[in-house]
């Protein structure tokens, strides 16, 4: 019999896995201030949904604590958030990029 050959990964393997989630919300906390968690920044997504009885838009938000290896993102800054695997008990995102930083008064 033919000797098994080895197989490198497969071409999925290298790219990005499935369909993950990409999310935009805003920063909440970040991780400027002392006693604050390094790496992680809490994003604020906000969702307009219609009231299933009333038909009156309404706001719904949700926090999501993401991973934010360089620390670059700041408190009110736009950002884009994926779903990654879980990091902590809480975190399971991960912060892609900068959407869009307000104007420093």
């Amino acid at each position: 019999m033919a000797e098994a050959e080895k197989k490198g990964p497969t071409p999925k393997a290298n790219e990005d896995r499935g369909n993950r989630r990409l999310i935009v919300g805003r920063v909440v906390n970040d991780t400027a201030n002392a006693g604050r968690a390094k790496k992680t920044v809490v994003v604020e997504v906000v969702r307009r949904l219609r009231d299933p009885v009333y038909g009156k838009y309404v706001k719904r938000a949700k926090r999501f604590h993401a991973h934010d290896e360089t620390e670059q993102f700041k408190t009110n800054d736009l950002i884009e958030i994926r779903e990654s695997r879980p990091m902590s008990a809480t975190k399971r995102w991960v912060a892609v990029r900068l959407v869009e930083r307000p104007e420093a008064v």
